[in-house]
């Protein structure tokens, strides 16, 4: 899949874009029933609710649903289904052509099938994923993967458009880097706060540096979403952090 020239600017200006249908139904289907299977063998590397600690989760491994699980982490080597996800040749072009070089997968961050339960699946607050990565520069693409819907209701994603450029006052944050809602800073910039409702194998790049956010899931069924992190070849992790700790992999030029 080659990006159009709008929707390259769009990405640039609002710090996401949408492609709908971009992921046929039946390879969801199949990356679906991979991730119901990891999920009722516990198949490790795993992230639970407790762990993460965010509001609503359990307080511990051992409250009642302390077991349920955030994410299944690794997701590049869990399954060739995943893998080829994350090496797509419209995947690998399209964030090519939104950071104007050639590409390279992080093993690092995201790499994972991230999972939304409900009732023990907490909300995440408004965070940008640089708050915790360790590049050369802020500047990497997530690609995310609806396999079933997302609304508002059962979890999906908010964005606030634009705030990839914007640079916080250190009073509009807390400790871990998240908006403080009660910032008289933040009160505008949250009113400009999108919902995406996604569809099936709709996808959704977005920067790095933008602000989103994450609420429960209300509905009686798992969300299921996959993310997978790129940076470019000139922007490679910092040696000895965190982001250079699983290494990357190069792709080919498309």
């Amino acid at each position: 899949m080659k990006l159009t020239a709008a929707q390259i600017d769009q990405f640039h200006v609002d710090g996401y874009l949408v492609v709908q249908s971009m992921v046929p139904a039946a390879i969801c289907e199949l990356m679906r029933t991979i991730t119901e299977a990891h999920l009722q063998a516990a198949v490790e590397p795993l992230e639970f609710e407790a762990e993460v600690g965010y509001p609503g989760a359990p307080a511990s491994l051992t409250a009642p649903g302390g077991r349920t699980v955030r994410r299944l982490r690794g997701a590049y080597r869990r399954h060739r289904c995943f893998d080829a996800w994350a090496e797509d040749p419209g995947v690998v072009t399209a964030v090519q052509q939104l950071l104007g070089e050639p590409v390279c997968l992080s093993l690092a961050h995201h790499n994972c099938v991230m999972t939304k339960h409900p009732e023990f699946g907490s909300a995440t607050g408004w965070h940008r994923d640089m708050r915790y990565w360790s590049f050369e520069r802020p500047d990497l693409v997530c690609v995310w993967l609806a396999l079933g819907p997302e609304r508002a209701d059962n979890g999906g994603l908010h964005f606030i458009p634009r705030s990839h450029r914007l640079q916080p006052e250190p009073d509009q944050l807390d400790a871990l880097h998240f908006l403080r809602p009660e910032a008289p800073g933040n009160q505008a910039l949250l009113r400009h706060a999108v919902p995406l409702t996604l569809r099936t194998g709709d996808v959704v790049f977005f920067h790095s540096g933008l602000f989103h956010s994450a609420g429960k899931n209300a509905s009686a069924e798992i969300k299921c979403s996959i993310a997978f992190a790129y940076h470019g070849v000139s922007n490679p992790p910092l040696p000895g952090s965190r982001s250079a700790s699983a290494g990357s992999i190069a792709l080919p030029l498309r």
